[in-house]
């Protein structure tokens, strides 16, 4: 049996005793594990802990536009901030974190594919985002992949991201390192000329601080990136998470986030694809 969580109050008892022994996973001591919105009980949610703009945290404090979108969704599931768990969740975690029910859901730049639709079900997409790339913001010499040949391109190592360009544009350098943040003082000090990556992700990076003013994202996306929300397979929480972000998005709210959290990025997303509209449960 799934982690299934009834979404009233007026549920909870009649799924108590029949749910409780079969929620395990991180969290125990809480019992129900995330069961419902009561009083002592958490939801954990899988969000990453190092993209700024989107999973970042900084001490006890979590930020981003994933953590915005989440905490919105708990709340309209009848969880307040403070009933909210914070669980880290590396992209090649996410599946067996759901599947052993270490997290009741995950809002981590989680892309909607074929084959991981086998294993998890999702709810969303939240967001639509796009391959593209970050450029220094004086650079005007590159407006797509194909002005990249040549030049030098970074991603992180194992990422398909440069992969793709380079199979498309053989002249183009790949710059591989551990993580995006590598990339950008790459960038800065000009080792590389482009980073590649999600846009949404290149948007979170750019708007941090210390690097506001310093970089644009070109806006051209090259792919479609379904960002949805992981759920263990055969839960009954995907109708109610899309009504929902449906919600977030009528009330304006979901606009808000993205314009909050990619603040000094000089990003605008695509707006033939977002705001996103729900896919069908259970398909």
């Amino acid at each position: 049996m799934r982690n299934t969580k009834p979404l009233g109050l007026a549920a909870m008892a009649a799924a108590a005793a029949l749910t409780l022994t079969a929620c395990g996973g991180g969290g125990g001591e809480t019992g129900g594990g995330g069961e419902t919105g009561g009083s002592g009980e958490n939801v954990r949610i899988g969000i990453k802990y190092d993209q700024p703009g989107l999973g970042f945290r900084d001490g006890a404090e979590y930020t981003g536009f994933d953590v915005d979108v989440a905490t919105y969704v708990a709340n309209e599931l009848g969880y307040s901030e403070d009933q909210i768990e914070w669980v880290e969740s590396p992209s090649a975690n996410r599946e067996n974190m759901l599947a052993n029910e270490q997290v009741d859901m995950i809002f981590a730049t989680y892309s909607i594919t074929d084959e991981r639709d086998q294993t998890v079900d999702f709810a969303g997409p939240y967001f639509v985002a796009g391959q593209d790339l970050l450029v220094r913001a004086d650079d005007d010499s590159i407006q797509g992949p194909a002005d990249l040949e040549g030049k030098n391109l970074c991603s992180v190592t194992g990422s398909t991201s440069a992969q793709k360009v380079k199979d498309d544009h053989p002249g183009v350098n790949l710059v591989e390192q551990g993580g995006y943040a590598e990339c950008v003082t790459f960038l800065e000090s000009g080792q590389v000329d482009a980073v590649t990556t999600d846009d949404i992700i290149l948007a979170g990076l750019a708007s941090t601080e210390a690097n506001q003013g310093k970089f644009k994202v070109v806006g051209n996306t090259f792919s479609e990136e379904r960002y949805g929300v992981g759920l263990p397979q055969g839960s009954d929480q995907c109708e109610a998470v899309n009504e929902a972000i449906t919600k977030m998005i009528e009330e304006g709210a979901w606009e808000e986030a993205v314009t909050a959290n990619t603040q000094g990025a000089d990003y605008s997303y695509n707006e033939e694809l977002n705001p996103p509209e729900m896919e069908p449960c259970g398909e």
